[in-house]
């Protein structure tokens, strides 16, 4: 991988990091309001449990996300980013520009979620 292209990902990365964080803040924030509401009927209620249930969901996905940024930008200063956790090889850089968090290449990727 070029170091623009290196360059260009990490730039990406911890981008997508703040703002994931903000999310994250946010999300925190408008899980509060919904404990923190006035609900009066069965109807308050239904609706203030699916919203907190979408929320954790979403919660949920933006953790992950954020875990797996953060390994690979450990892995960039560590000089490791862009090699297969399975086969050690290199992942395609155009796979990195998709997904620039990936763990696998392709074909591993594809094993991985086989076996899940």
């Amino acid at each position: 991988m070029r170091n623009k292209e290196l360059y260009e990902l990490t730039i990406f990365l911890e981008g997508r990091k703040v703002q994931i964080e903000k999310n994250l803040n946010a999300l925190n924030n408008e899980l509060r309001m919904i404990s923190q509401m006035d609900l009066n009927d069965e109807a308050d209620h239904a609706a203030a449990s699916s919203d907190n249930s979408l929320e954790l969901a979403i919660e949920k996905q933006q953790r992950e996300e954020l875990e797996e940024i953060n390994i690979a930008l450990l892995k960039i200063a560590e000089r490791t980013y862009g090699v297969c956790d399975m086969c050690e090889e290199e992942i395609n850089v155009e796979r990195l520009k998709v997904k620039p968090h990936a763990k696998y290449c392709i074909d591993c990727r594809e094993i991985a979620e086989k076996n899940q």
